[in-house]
């Protein structure tokens, strides 16, 4: 079987394809994210995604390329990662009491055939009324910087969530049952595959 490339730093995708038994490696593709508020937002996860995934096939012969991009969306506006514990508590007082979507592009590429399947995930996340102190407390805990609309619901952050509509590991950055469905295409069952192993171990 090809080589499968995990093109992100992300440790939460790391940790979830290493979850369903994949064996892959990891090579971030190294590009500056560019949030174009003009384009529809699952477009612009998928537009991303295939970016990431090109600037890894280059370096990647005889592989299967994975890349993801994440991005929260409240009003039809885009959430972007806070740069400042400025920014967090501008987006986390957004979210407040308030519903938003998660929405997850990945591709998936063949750099041999050339062959590419890009699609995208979405995740309805409803937040609780947050108070300032509690607010401030997340911040404080490091979690909400660097993470499209400054929270990880795997962590910390599951404190803030009141319930969600959709896949819980697309708001952690991988959607893994449509991922899994979309490797089909590429001859790899991820099930079978990991139960295999399992049994010749």
């Amino acid at each position: 079987m090809k080589i499968i490339v995990l093109a992100s730093a992300s440790p939460r995708r790391k940790e979830l394809l290493e979850r369903i038994g994949l064996e892959f490696k990891v090579e971030p593709a190294d590009m500056v994210e560019r949030l174009d508020e003009t384009i529809e937002s699952h477009e612009l996860a998928r537009r991303l995604s295939l970016y990431k995934a090109q600037l890894a096939a280059r370096r990647n012969s005889g592989a299967i390329v994975i890349a993801a991009d994440t991005v929260g969306v409240l009003n039809g506006s885009v959430i972007g990662k806070p740069g400042t514990e400025v920014e967090a508590r501008q987006i986390l007082k957004s979210l407040s009491g308030r519903c938003h979507l998660v929405i997850t592009g990945f591709t998936i590429m063949d750099t041999d055939t050339g062959k590419t399947v890009t699609r995208s995930t979405e995740t309805a996340v409803y937040f609780r009324e947050l108070s300032d102190r509690e607010i401030d407390a997340y911040i404080q805990s490091g979690e909400a910087m660097d993470k499209a609309g400054a929270y990880a619901i795997q962590g910390l952050g599951s404190l803030l969530v009141r319930k969600i509509e959709g896949d819980y590991f697309n708001v952690m950055g991988l959607p893994l049952n449509d991922l899994a469905e979309a490797l089909k295409e590429f001859g790899i069952d991820v099930l079978l595959n990991a139960v295999g192993r399992t049994q010749s171990d």
